[in-house]
């Protein structure tokens, strides 16, 4: 038990990582200072770990990687808007 709360606070901080990121794009509305490549890798890693998750039927992947999808797919779409 005291293991998953490591578990619990890792998927916390990567899940919820994209967020002062996209307030900045929603703030300076520019985004040349980020790489559209890194973040596309990003983007495509928790798809990966989402689908992952979702073959495993395990909720805790499931639930952290469809928030970090959503989140990095928001970062790709503002970096590639704000160009």
């Amino acid at each position: 038990m005291k293991y998953s709360m490591i578990g619990y606070a890792a998927a916390f901080l990567t899940t919820f990582s994209a967020v002062p990121q996209i307030v900045r794009l929603i703030k300076l509305k520019e985004s040349r200072d980020i790489s559209l490549v890194t973040t596309t890798a990003i983007c495509l890693g928790v798809l990966l770990w989402l689908i992952y998750g979702i073959t495993i039927s395990d909720m805790p992947v499931i639930a952290a990687n469809s928030v970090s999808f959503c989140l990095s797919a928001t970062t790709v779409i503002m970096v590639v808007r704000y160009r």
